[in-house]
């Protein structure tokens, strides 16, 4: 069994501009919760950490996380893939490509199994946070965008982690912030070119004599 109250009470109190102590860092921190953990509970935590990677991403991993039993979980990743479709179609408008060209959805193929009557495994649902995201995509700067975008994801996970005090949702609100954080521990103007081109690599297709650079980072 997990034993939360501990876990929680003995982890740093978290804000946007936090800091690691000497000797720690994202995993260091990250291998003292698991500790604490049980198995069952360490294998949900494996999914979340699953998501920050970008190459295990995709309609199987939404499909998944969105049909799964943890509320946490399914509510996180709903906001993300809504928010990574954000950028796509964002990109593709910068880009002069189709608006929805490869963006993640939960259509299946007829035969597929589990599929609701519209042919869907997966819906993002209604994104609340529609307006806000498409604003911060229109900042003036790189990193201005990333910045407003990340306050953005750490409000919603605050907002999934309310009234959850000692339990596995507050140990996965708190590893999903500590994620953003150590983001930016490493951020810089370089660094923020070189999320840009990151995005776009994330993008599946081809870029192949787009110069985006220049239709973007001169904007």
């Amino acid at each position: 069994m997990s034993n939360f109250e501990y876990i929680i009470a003995s982890l740093p109190y978290l804000t946007l501009d936090y800091k690691y102590e000497d000797g720690q860092g994202f995993h260091s921190v990250l291998e003292e919760i698991r500790r604490d953990l049980s198995e069952k509970d360490n294998a949900t935590l494996d999914v979340l950490i699953d998501g920050f990677d970008a190459t295990k991403l995709g309609p199987d991993f939404y499909a998944a996380t969105l049909n799964g039993s943890n509320h946490f979980l399914r509510e996180y990743f709903r906001f993300d893939l809504n928010l990574r479709n954000a950028k796509v179609r964002y990109l593709n408008r910068v880009l002069g490509r189709p608006q929805d060209q490869d963006v993640v959805s939960g259509k299946g193929k007829e035969t597929d199994q589990d599929l609701d009557i519209d042919g869907y495994r997966f819906s993002g649902g209604e994104f609340e946070e529609s307006i806000r995201v498409q604003n911060a995509l229109e900042g003036a700067s790189l990193l201005e965008r990333e910045k407003a975008l990340d306050d953005i994801t750490w409000e919603k996970i605050s907002s999934l982690e309310t009234f959850h005090y000692f339990d596995l949702t507050a140990v996965l609100a708190y590893v999903a912030k500590l994620h953003i954080v150590d983001r930016w521990l490493a951020l810089d103007e370089e660094k923020g070119r070189e999320l840009f081109r990151k995005l776009v690599q994330e993008v599946k297709g081809t870029f192949a004599g787009v110069n985006y650079q220049g239709k973007e980072e001169n904007r």
